[in-house]
């Protein structure tokens, strides 16, 4: 599931046999920001999106599933339309630990001394 912003539509006069009655449009991936993070795709709506919308979708098997008859061939659904977006503050990373000293090689035994 991914969320994108509808931009335009696709007009198609012939469709595949499951596809007729049902609207596509194109979608731009969008991230939690709102900022852009895809190239734009066409997607078939099943929600009544508008032009601007913010809408999440799904893809591959998933996006065939939310037509119905099942299994229409399509990448991806329009299967919501997003009022908001909330995201939990990421906690800042914790600093590593500096890594251990490594000897200095004339601290390092000879192998003859080891025995």
């Amino acid at each position: 599931m991914y969320l994108g912003r509808v931009i335009g539509t696709c007009v198609a006069t012939v469709k595949y046999t499951g596809l007729e009655g049902y609207r596509l449009l194109v979608v731009e991936p969008v991230g939690e920001d709102g900022a852009v993070c895809g190239d734009p795709h066409v997607a078939v709506d099943v929600t009544q999106a508008g032009p601007g919308e913010l809408v999440f979708l799904v893809g591959s098997r998933e996006a065939a599933l939310a037509c119905d008859p099942t299994f229409v061939p399509v990448d991806a659904a329009i299967v919501g339309i997003v009022d908001a977006v909330t995201v939990q503050p990421r906690p800042a990373p914790e600093a590593a630990p500096a890594p251990e000293a490594i000897p200095a090689p004339e601290a390092i035994p000879a192998p003859e001394a080891i025995k």
